[in-house]
């Protein structure tokens, strides 16, 4: 009747589609507060800011909740929010520009560390072994004697 590929292509489409129903969905304050960073130094989101009765926090909210009410999507209020206190206000840096070096980093900086590690392991796998050497024989006698004596004529 239909085939396999049919049946997923048909299940693909409709994933697809309901995911940008469902995306498009209208921004809250908890939403676009989770993507701006409070300004008052707490060093957290809007939404996290523990700060009791922060005034910036309040007006960042603020903004949020008119421009909500104002019907703009959460991208849109988030470039507002870039363009009255800078790039810094985003919690999650752009995904352009230099801020793309943010999301590149910490996978070439993994990909460099794994490949030193394996470097490293294959270097320590092939060094030789000390345990083809012969065991120490006994010490020569006269040896001993003579360090005995050097070390009398040191103490004395």
């Amino acid at each position: 009747m239909f085939s396999k590929r049919s049946i997923g292509m048909v299940a693909a489409l409709v994933l697809a589609l309901a995911g940008s129903v469902w995306g498009a969905a209208k921004p809250t304050v908890k939403s676009v507060g989770d993507g701006v960073m409070c300004q008052c130094g707490c060093v957290q989101t809007v939404t996290a800011c523990d700060h009791y009765e922060c005034a910036t926090r309040a007006e960042m909210n603020a903004l949020s909740d008119k421009e909500i009410k104002a019907g703009k999507d959460e991208t849109t209020i988030l470039q507002d929010f870039v363009k009255k206190y800078g790039v810094q206000v985003l919690a999650s840096p752009p995904s352009s520009g230099f801020g793309m070096t943010v999301w590149i980093l910490p996978g070439i900086g993994l990909i460099v560390g794994l490949f030193a590690v394996m470097v490293i392991v294959r270097i320590w796998r092939r060094r030789p072994t000390d345990s083809n050497l012969p065991p120490p024989g006994p010490i020569d006698p006269t040896i001993i004697e003579a360090m005995e004596e050097e070390m009398k004529k040191v103490a004395g």
